[in-house]
């Protein structure tokens, strides 16, 4: 297999989900929006989960996330917020 290019998006299908994945910086990045989708679960309880990982202090929010300008359906640029491996994981168990 090919090694994967900075900023390369690679698409993770799984039996329910099928996710556009950011590799940057040798890890995977997901937005909120993806997070819930992989783990079948509202966007609010993906958000209430990673407000309690940072409240409770198992994962720094400086290391695990990065802001990434994001063009919407309507042509606007966004920042949005994507969250590392580490955070998919901690979110994942």
């Amino acid at each position: 297999m090919n090694e994967p290019k900075k900023g390369e998006i690679i698409i993770y299908k799984g039996r329910e989900a099928e996710i556009e994945v950011r590799l940057e910086n040798e890890t995977v990045w997901l937005s909120l929006h993806q997070l819930a989708t992989l783990f079948g679960r509202d966007k609010s309880v993906i958000s209430r989960h990673i407000r309690n990982i940072f409240k409770e202090a198992e994962l720094s929010e400086n290391s695990v996330v990065a802001k990434i300008a994001t063009t919407a359906a309507d042509g606007k640029i966004y920042q949005v917020d994507y969250y590392n491996l580490d955070m998919i994981i901690s979110v994942g168990y």
